[in-house]
């Protein structure tokens, strides 16, 4: 193929290692069709003289995780940006507010990143709901089923429990339309949904304090900023039912830890951890122990074949943004303070 110098410039900064099956080779060359790709190769520096020869040309920029910090230095390479689309979901450490002062457009896939860990949340909850990680660990234990039959006649299972959702992110939106066709009742926490918009999301809007107290499982989807730095604390956790079980997807400094260990340590809840503050816990950390922690290492979002879905949003904004079309996932300068 020989492109035209007429179509949009493309180039890409991602880390490879951490950005397999995010760009695969066919939604490369369909944007090849529509711009012109400059190197298939992502940058993963943009200090070295291959970086700065494309910077200087390139329009487009397709960013993923392990993109290097599109900073002052970094635009001053690139007089002809005018689209920046990561292809993963936050942009925090990524951009700031020089890329708008040039009227650069910002677009990101937190969408596409949402949906698997809405999935990972319903997997969790139905678990949860269910205790199939204490009758697994009881049944191992004992080679026979003299423990785990009992409990099969406890109030346990997935018909009629209270789940509680603590913010209507994107995921947190998801994970309700996802329970819709459980028999759960669905409390929600969010300050800035209404009890109108409550009821047409089909959950019953609760204050914090009363949700931690009524639901028999709690899952976390808020953006992690300064005030919401341990929002989920020891009073929080003292509130929660005997049995309960805490989920967390979305990120650790929402949760003040050795508050929840310590709750933990009495037996008193369960806690599926997907996510921790710091990112990975401590050698030492309780976290890798306790039998009523399922410990994940953050992967309930994208991963293997999932993140196409990360390259195929990236992609279609390129797309759209060529065609002159307004982005679907535009970021703009005021969304930066309360995204996570």
């Amino acid at each position: 193929m020989t492109p035209s110098a007429s179509r949009p410039t493309i180039a890409f900064a991602m880390q490879p290692s951490r950005t397999q099956h995010v760009l695969p080779s066919a939604l490369i060359q369909r944007l090849d069709t529509i711009g012109r790709v400059l190197d298939s190769a992502p940058m993963l520096r943009f200090d070295d003289d291959r970086a700065r020869k494309l910077l200087g040309e390139a329009e487009i920029l397709i960013t993923g995780w392990g993109s290097p910090p599109i900073d002052a230095a970094a635009l001053a390479l690139a007089p002809h940006l005018k689209l920046v689309a990561h292809a993963a979901g936050t942009v925090k450490g990524l951009i700031d507010d020089r890329l708008f002062d040039r009227g650069i457009l910002v677009s990101h896939a937190a969408q596409a990143n949402a949906l698997p860990v809405a999935e990972f949340t319903l997997a969790a909850i139905i678990f949860a709901g269910k205790k199939v990680f204490s009758f697994r660990d009881l049944y191992v234990a004992d080679r026979h089923r003299a423990r785990t039959q009992p409990i099969q006649a406890e109030a346990i299972g997935n018909y009629g429990r209270t789940v509680g959702i603590i913010g209507a992110s994107r995921i947190g939106r998801r994970v309700i339309e996802l329970l819709a066709p459980f028999d759960y009742e669905i409390l929600l926490y969010d300050p800035m949904v209404s009890e109108a918009e409550a009821a047409r999301l089909g959950v019953e809007r609760a204050e914090l304090d009363a949700l931690m107290a009524r639901a028999d499982i709690v899952s976390l989807h808020a953006p992690s900023l300064p005030a919401t730095r341990h929002m989920i604390d020891a009073q929080r956790l003292s509130l929660m039912k005997e049995g309960a079980t805490f989920i967390n997807t979305a990120r650790g400094a929402l949760v003040d830890e050795a508050a929840l260990i310590a709750v933990l340590k009495t037996g008193r809840i369960e806690a599926i951890i997907d996510v921790t503050d710091p990112e990975i816990p401590e050698a030492n950390s309780a976290f890798y122990d306790l039998p009523n922690v399922f410990l994940t290492p953050h992967i309930a979002g994208a991963v293997g074949l999932e993140r196409t879905r990360l390259g195929e949003m990236a992609v279609e904004e390129a797309i759209r943004f060529i065609e002159g079309k307004p982005l679907l996932y535009e970021i703009r300068r005021e969304d930066l303070a309360r995204m996570a």
